[in-house]
């Protein structure tokens, strides 16, 4: 058993400084982690216990799933993923080092290539698929600002498997064995998640969905319909809009306002307003924002009544590796561009290109600026004034917008991702030639699909999901211990009858906390054994004198004296 007196342990009662969400501030205090650098942490034996509880648990259902456990070192050599171009693609997230002989290496930020490589050395034959290998590994990403303690850190630890089949037909398989797999998991981990649709990014392929905590300090944002069931993350949502009504035809040519002193939406259309006395909104009027994608000017169109996101931008321009806004440098560079008045019927011939948000339907028509200074237009239209290179989800997503499939307002949550699965297609296997000979001895390049839960992360969504203001809640089978035992008073009996219970549970095969501290107060116990957040706390102490323990479930808080006599029986009950 743990015993407070010999455990390496030291409780904190204020909150880090540096600590901003409810995970990263208790893990601390309760002494399951401490912080070596910025996104670096190490773990004091109370946190190790409850990650390789964790560790545990995946690897019981990916086990049970029928996948094979493998393993690979983190220090990996280059040449593989300059077969697949991440050695660049990567940039400044990836760690890179040399050895003494100058050859390049990196600590892996995921092991894609090193499974492949795998597969291809040891398998040739249709025969030997459907396969699913997983490993249970450190990674590392120079995240440019670590946060949320282990949430997000630049060394954590992560599930990965990949599945290798023949076919689209069996990765759709592997796809959903791996679904079921993941749902086990996390309802075993007690997390309350949804799964969501994704966007595969940089990974590549094709279907996507991510398993999303939801959490108030979350850092991702998805989308919920409450009548259909619909879920996306903000990058994944699709809009649905409604085709112009007007005919183009009926529309008024461009005609330019003068509107001095307009450079933000709502001062356009405080003056437009004013001018013709009408009911114009921000949704009347398009806004031109200008970017650079890997240094090429472009220019997205969206409602002046909605924010461009970067990251909705960024994930839907695949290959687009750095993106960033015109600032006053580059405006200066451009003088036919003039902030604050750019609109998009002359994109082409200021060699801009164009992409627009869905909601800017051929048909429509926009008040938007003229390319000169202090000057709008109006009626400038989709389809006969501009025409867009391409439509992308670029505009941010409010609660209330159309379900893309039932029609229904959508809400917005935020949440912590905790396992996303890709179908990755054939990217991977194309690259470093993975093939295998199919019934008729044709070569065939195999699809893979990639899996990942982070091991660490779901340590700290889950004390997200499972704290109160008086610390850690652990569900039983994640917790450092099913029972904190405290021993409280002067004398010796409470320490005595408290050691034999423990045993007793010990030999049950429950795992025991046993608070044994002679010098600590009976208060400083009772806020360490909330703190630390087992789930089930035995007292021994003043009620030992009527042959009474008093036992406390840390959750939800219900108190009760139990005979001495039945409360072995009653724990072990609670603690199954």
């Amino acid at each position: 058993m743990l015993r407070m007196s010999t455990l390496f342990l030291r409780t904190l009662r204020d909150d880090p400084a540096d600590a901003e969400v409810a995970s990263h501030k208790l893990l601390v205090r309760a002494g399951y982690v401490r912080r070596i650098a910025a996104g670096i942490y190490s773990w004091l034996p109370l946190g190790y216990i409850t990650f390789r509880n964790v560790e545990r648990i995946i690897r019981e259902e990916m086990d049970k799933a029928g996948f094979q456990e493998v393993h690979f070192p983190s220090l990996l050599p280059k040449e593989p993923y300059e077969a697949t171009n991440r050695w660049s693609e990567y940039g400044p997230d990836l760690f890179r080092l040399k050895d003494r002989r100058e050859s390049d290496y990196l600590l892996g930020p995921t092991h894609e290539e090193m499974f492949t490589l795998m597969v291809k050395g040891e398998y040739s034959s249709y025969k030997d698929l459907p396969l699913v290998i997983y490993q249970i590994q450190t990674k590392f990403r120079d995240e440019t600002r670590p946060r949320s303690g282990i949430i997000r850190g630049r060394e954590f630890t992560m599930k990965d498997s990949y599945s290798f089949d023949l076919d689209d037909e069996g990765l759709a398989k592997s796809y959903e064995r791996h679904r079921e797999a993941y749902i086990k998991t996390f309802n075993r981990l007690g997390l309350t998640f949804n799964i969501v649709s994704a966007i595969s990014g940089a990974m590549g392929g094709s279907r996507s969905e991510e398993f999303l905590a939801p959490s108030p300090t979350g850092e991702d944002t998805y989308l919920l319909c409450e009548k259909c069931g619909y879920a996306a993350n903000v990058e994944a949502m699709k809009t649905k809009v409604e085709a112009a009504t007007t005919s183009i035809a009926t529309i008024p040519p461009i005609e330019e306002l003068d509107t001095p002193n307009t450079p933000t939406i709502e001062s356009l259309v405080a003056v437009m307003n004013e001018k013709f006395d009408g009911n114009y909104q921000g949704s009347d009027t398009l806004k031109n924002v200008l970017l650079f994608a890997d240094g090429e000017a472009i220019s997205i169109l969206v409602p002046g009544d909605r924010e461009v996101d970067l990251k909705r931008v960024a994930a839907n321009l695949p290959g687009v590796k750095e993106l960033r806004l015109f600032d006053d440098a580059d405006f200066a560079k451009r003088s036919e561009l003039v902030k604050g008045y750019v609109g998009p019927q002359d994109a082409k011939k200021f060699g801009l290109k164009l992409y627009a948000d869905p909601r800017v339907v051929i048909g429509s028509d926009w008040i938007t600026g003229a390319n000169k200074l202090n000057t709008h237009a109006r009626f400038v239209t989709h389809g006969r004034d501009f025409h867009v290179d391409a439509f992308i989800e670029a505009a941010e997503v409010k609660a209330g917008d159309l379900c893309p499939e039932c029609s229904h307002p959508v809400i917005i949550d935020r949440a912590i991702e905790i396992g996303h699965i890709f179908q990755l297609g054939r990217k991977y296997a194309q690259a470093l030639d993975l093939t295998v000979l199919d019934k008729d001895g044709k070569s065939q390049v195999v699809t893979m699909g990639s899996y990942g839960i982070g091991v660490s992360r779901a340590v700290a969504a889950i004390a997200e999901q499972s704290h109160d203001e008086l610390g850690l809640c652990w569900p039983m089978e994640i917790a450092p211990a099913k029972v904190h035992i405290v021993a409280t008073g002067r004398e010796d009996e409470p320490f005595i009858k408290g050691e034999e219970f423990a045993e007793a549970l010990e030999s049950a095969g429950i795992s025991v906390i046993f608070d044994d501290r002679r010098e600590a107060s009976a208060g400083v116990k009772f806020k360490d054994a909330e703190l630390i957040g087992n789930p089930i706390i035995v007292i021994f102490g003043k009620s030992l004198a009527n042959g009474n323990v008093e036992v406390r479930l840390r959750k939800t808080g219900e108190k009760r004296e139990v005979a001495l006599e039945s409360a072995l029986a009653e724990v072990k009950i609670l603690a199954q």
